[in-house]
């Protein structure tokens, strides 16, 4: 994606993979008719959609947005990372480069000032940290990172289901707090100037206990990084269905179609953690549903 500028802020993304799951096991319940209705507006023509959700993937981009902003250069999401053992077979014991994409998008680790996690999931938390002589140890050396304090105190307990997560939470955020280099914040925290003019967190409960969205706005329109509230342009058709990984389906399906209404209401730059393509985009109202609107590459 090439930057985007909006006021005092250009936005970059930084691929680290595409990851394809059949559709029925991350949102069972979605129909023929909702996958018709879907490639009314969004097919990229590689095969991903089938009649139904049975012969269907729902393919995922893993990726981070940095933002640049009155002299600050802050990361958003951290991806999956490298080299570490997961529960989850796709992202165990990854060699992406990651990094390399990040340089080819103009940064080096030492230039980042703030690592902000929408949520402590262990997909978006995993470059926070990187093996250095059998140690992790943070990879932005230069950056403070902001944990949210419902999901750091939830994913500290080791609690039971969420094995995975704890196991992201031991190798890729206790090694940042041991460092000095972690901040636990409540989910409506400024981290940059002030509510509207500059960058804060607002909370999304649901899919994690603590998930929030990250707001940006600079003497220009607001942008939303949403984090995982939605994964997949399907979900703007089905709002309702809960995802195989809400922690609350019922409040994550509250949350979803309450950005969802206020993104095409307020017309806000969407920036998706998780959507193909160059990611960011608007989205419009679709009848009873909402549709998506990339921003052109």
């Amino acid at each position: 994606m090439p930057p985007i500028t909006l006021g005092r802020m250009r936005i970059h993304k930084v691929l680290e993979m595409e990851s394809p799951t059949p559709m029925k096991e991350q949102l069972p319940g979605v129909t023929p008719a909702d996958i018709a209705r879907l490639q009314s507006w969004f097919d990229l023509g590689d095969g991903e959609f089938g009649k139904d959700a049975e012969s269907s993937l729902m393919t995922l981009s893993i990726h981070s947005f940095v933002i640049e902003v009155d002299g600050q250069t802050i990361l958003v999401d951290t991806c999956d990372g490298n080299h570490k053992d997961r529960l989850v077979e796709a992202v165990h014991q990854l060699d992406t480069d990651y990094l390399g994409n990040l340089r080819r998008a103009g940064f080096a680790p030492e230039d980042i000032d703030l690592v902000m996690c929408t949520h402590l999931h262990f997909d978006h938390v995993g470059w926070n940290t990187r093996l250095e002589d059998g140690k992790w140890m943070p990879t932005f050396p230069n950056a403070k990172y902001l944990f949210g304090r419902r999901d750091y105190e939830y994913f500290q307990q080791e609690p039971p289901g969420e094995e995975a997560h704890h196991a992201s939470f031991i190798d890729s955020i206790v090694p940042v707090m041991d460092a000095g280099q972690g901040i636990i914040v409540d989910e409506n925290h400024v981290a940059h100037r002030e509510i509207g003019d500059g960058v804060w967190l607002e909370p999304a409960f649901g899919h994690s206990p603590g998930c929030c969205t990250i707001h940006g706005k600079a003497d220009a329109g607001e942008a939303i990084f949403w984090g995982d509230v939605i994964h997949h342009p399907i979900q703007l058709i089905r709002p309702d269905l809960p995802f195989a990984f809400d922690a609350d389906p019922a409040e994550a399906s509250v949350t979803r179609q309450r950005i969802l209404r206020r993104a095409a209401e307020e017309q806000l730059l969407c920036l998706p953690a998780h959507f193909r393509g160059t990611s960011a985009g608007h989205v419009h109202v679709d009848g009873d549903a909402y549709r998506y609107q990339w921003v052109p590459g």
